[in-house]
C-alpha cells in the first residue's frame, strides 16, 4: 500500500522543513515548556478553579481532583449555517460520552460563523476573511481559562476550520481532535442548479425560479454538497490527522454520526497529559502534515481559499508555507476525484464512491503522503485507509474500498482524470497569483486578450446587463485585495462570466481578490500580489491593455509597451470603511499582510 516517498514531495518537504528551521524550532520550544509544566489545572489557585467549575454540579469533585481528563469544547455553533446546526447537540452528547470514561468537559466558548452563501455577492462578505482571524481570537479567548488537557473543536466552513487551526497551533501544547457534522443529504443535482443560475444570469427563467432551485440545493443540516471550502476543509482535517479517521462526511443526526462525535471525544480523553498516548497537536501540526494537506487538496481539485489559509494555518505551527510549495506539489499530484465544480458528482457521491479511505489508500500507493505523520488516531496514517461502520450497535473500523465504485467520480493514481493537480502558481509583471484548472477544459487555459478594467464586481455585472461584453476580454477587478476592502469572494461573478464562454467567447477573470471552492470553468487568476491597493501593478492596467494569462506556462502578464513605467491608479475606498461592521475591522485592513503570506492578521 505504502511505497517510497515521491522525489518531489520529499524535495518540497526538506525546503519547507529548511525555511521553517528558526520559527519551527522556536515554536517547539515555546511548546515544550508548556508540556513541561505539566497539566494545566494542576496551577491554578482554589479562587481560579471554584469559578471555572461553579456551574459543573455532581461533576466538581472530579475536576477538583485534577486527576481526569477535563476536555475543552471550542464551538462555531449557530442555526444560520446549515453545516453547523447539528452542534446544538453535541456538547450534551460529548459529555455524557466522556462521562462513561471517568472524564469531564466544558464548553469552553464560542466562536462567529458567518456563512459565505448568505454574503456572496454582498457588503457582508468584506467580513469573511477577517472572520478567520476573528475565530482564531476567539478560541484563543476561550483556551485562555487553562483548564484544559485537551480540545474538541467543532467548526466546518470556509473561514471556521483554518480559524480553529491557527488557535490549536497557538495552544499546541495540548491535543486538539476536530469533531465534524457532515454533509446535508443530496438535493438538487449541482449541475441544474448551475443551469438555473446561468439562465437566471442570461435573462431567460426569472427570481421564481432561480428561489425555487436554490432553496431545493440548500435543503437540510448539514453542509453544502459541492466541493467548495467547507468540504475542502473537511478532507483536510482529515488527510493531516485532525479527523478520526473516515469521519468527514458522514451525514448530520444518524446512527454513525453521534458514534463517531462519542469516539472523539474519549479519543481526546486518551491523548491527554494524563493519558498513555500524549499526543499534543503541535507535534502534529508539521511540515509532513501541512504538505500532505496540499497533496490531498491537489488530488481532489479542492477550494482555491485554501492557497490563503494553508500558508496562514502552517505559520501558526512555525512552518513557513510558500506558492512554489503548491505548485511543485501539484505538478506531481494526480486529479483522482471530479466533484462539483470539477465534476457532476456531489460529496455523498465521492463519499460512497470509496471516499477518504480509498484517496489516502491510492495516494500513499503512489508514495505522495508522509505515511509516517502524526495523527490523533496514531502514527502513520495507515488507519485513514479503513473507513467506520457500525456492526451490532459498536463503532469498529473496517478495510476501505480497494477499487473506485465509479470511476467517474473518484479513479486510482493509475489511471487519474489528469496527471497534474488543478492549481498553478502564476508569475509575471503583474505580480504573483493562482489559478484552478482543474474544471477549465485544456481550450482555456491560455487567454490573451484586451482587459477591460473594474473596480468594484457590481460594475461587470452593469456591464453585463448593457450587453458590453462582445469580444475576447480579460476582465480586470481590482481593489478587491486584503487591505482594499477584506478580499471578498466574487462568485457571484462565475455565472455572468460563463454565459459569456458559452457564447463562444474567449474571457478569464483577472483579480487581487478571491472566488471560491466554486471557481468554475472560466479562468481567473486570483489573489493577484501585491494587490492594487498597496500600488500593486494590477493598479497600472487600463482598458485596452493586452493580457496573457497562460495556465502551462505559469504566467501572468500584460504585453503592452510602457506599461510597468506608469503611475498606479489610486482609488477612493472610503465606501469600503462603513456599514455591515465594516468599520470594526479597520485596523484589521490596516494590519492584513499579503496574499501570498496568507492574508493574515492575527500570525
Amino acid at each position: 500500500m505504502e511505497a517510497m516517498t515521491n522525489a518531489t514531495i520529499a524535495r518540497v518537504t526538506d525546503r519547507i522543513r529548511q525555511r521553517s528551521e528558526g520559527p519551527r524550532g522556536a515554536y517547539l520550544e515555546r511548546m515544550r515548556a508548556a508540556v513541561a509544566m505539566g497539566p494545566a489545572r494542576a496551577h491554578l489557585a482554589c479562587g481560579n478553579q471554584a469559578h471555572a467549575y461553579a456551574a459543573m454540579g455532581a461533576e466538581k469533585p472530579l475536576l477538583a481532583e485534577g486527576r481526569a481528563p477535563n476536555i475543552g469544547i471550542v464551538t462555531a455553533y449557530n442555526d444560520m449555517l446549515s453545516a453547523h446546526q447539528p452542534y446544538e447537540t453535541f456538547p450534551a452528547r460529548i459529555k455524557a460520552a466522556l462521562a462513561g470514561v471517568g472524564a469531564t468537559a466544558q464548553v469552553a466558548g464560542g466562536v462567529p460563523a458567518m456563512c459565505d452563501g448568505v454574503t456572496q455577492g454582498q457588503t457582508g462578505m468584506e467580513l469573511s476573511l477577517f472572520s478567520r482571524d476573528v475565530i482564531a481570537l476567539a478560541a484563543g479567548v476561550a483556551l485562555s481559562h487553562n483548564c484544559f488537557d485537551a480540545a474538541l473543536y467543532l467548526g466546518i466552513c470556509d473561514k471556521i476550520v483554518p480559524g480553529l487551526v491557527i488557535a490549536a497551533a497557538t495552544f499546541g501544547h495540548i491535543p486538539a481532535v476536530f469533531v465534524p457534522a457532515g454533509p446535508m443529504t443530496s438535493g438538487l443535482p449541482n449541475d441544474e442548479k448551475a443551469r438555473v443560475r446561468n439562465d437566471y444570469a442570461a435573462g431567460k427563467v426569472g427570481r421564481d425560479a432561480l428561489m425555487a432551485a436554490e432553496m431545493a440545493s440548500y435543503h437540510g443540516p448539514g453542509t453544502c454538497t459541492f466541493y467548495g471550502t467547507a468540504n475542502s476543509n473537511q478532507m483536510l482535517m482529515e488527510i493531516m490527522g485532525l479527523h478520526l479517521p473516515g469521519a468527514s462526511f458522514v451525514n448530520p443526526n444518524t446512527p454513525l454520526r453521534d458514534a463517531l462525535t462519542e469516539r472523539a471525544a474519549r479519543r481526546a480523553a486518551e491523548i491527554t497529559h494524563l493519558g498513555n498516548d500524549f499526543r499534543p497537536v503541535g507535534e502534529i501540526l508539521d511540515e509532513r502534515a501541512f504538505v500532505n494537506g496540499i497533496v490531498g487538496l491537489m488530488a481532489t481539485g479542492g477550494s482555491t481559499n485554501l492557497v490563503l489559509h494553508l500558508p496562514a494555518m502552517a505559520r501558526a505551527a512555525g512552518v513557513m508555507l510558500d506558492l512554489e510549495d503548491f505548485d511543485e506539489i501539484s505538478s506531481v499530484v494526480p486529479l483522482l476525484a471530479k466533484v462539483y465544480p470539477n465534476g457532476l458528482a456531489d460529496v455523498n457521491h465521492f463519499h460512497a464512491a470509496g471516499g477518504m479511505a480509498f484517496l489516502i489508500r491510492e495516494l500513499l500507493g503512489a508514495g505522495l503522503l508522509h505515511a509516517d505523520a502524526k495523527t490523533v488516531a496514531g502514527d502513520g496514517l495507515a488507519a485513514y485507509t479503513r473507513e467506520p461502520k457500525l456492526i451490532n450497535g459498536h463503532l469498529s473500523w473496517v478495510a476501505g474500498a480497494e477499487d473506485s465504485l465509479n470511476d467517474k467520480i473518484l479513479r486510482p493514481s493509475v489511471a487519474p482524470f489528469q496527471p497534474q493537480g488543478g492549481l498553478r502558481q502564476l508569475n509575471g509583471n503583474l505580480g504573483r497569483g493562482v489559478i484552478k484548472i482543474s474544471a477549465v477544459a485544456p481550450e482555456y487555459h491560455v487567454i490573451e486578450a484586451p482587459v477591460r478594467v473594474f473596480h468594484d464586481q457590481e460594475e461587470v455585472k452593469a456591464a453585463f446587463k448593457r450587453d458590453e461584453f462582445t469580444t475576447d476580454t480579460v476582465v480586470v477587478v481590482r481593489f478587491q485585495g486584503p487591505q482594499a476592502n477584506g478580499m471578498p469572494e466574487l462568485h457571484s461573478l462565475t455565472p455572468i462570466l460563463s454565459v459569456l464562454q458559452g457564447r463562444g467567447l474567449r474571457v478569464a477573470l483577472v483579480t487581487d481578490g478571491r472566488m471560491s471552492g466554486a471557481s468554475g470553468k472560466v479562468p481567473a487568476a486570483i489573489h493577484v500580489s501585491p494587490e492594487a491597493a498597496t500600488g500593486g501593478p494590477i493598479a497600472k492596467l487600463i482598458d485596452g491593455d493586452v493580457l496573457r494569462l497562460d495556465a502551462e506556462a505559469g504566467t501572468l502578464t500584460c504585453l503592452t509597451p510602457g506599461f510597468a513605467d506608469r503611475a498606479p491608479v489610486v482609488a477612493d475606498l472610503s465606501h469600503n470603511a462603513h456599514g455591515i461592521g465594516r468599520e470594526l475591522f479597520a485596523a484589521f485592513r490596516r494590519s492584513v499582510g499579503p496574499a501570498t503570506e496568507g492574508a493574515a492578521v492575527v500570525v
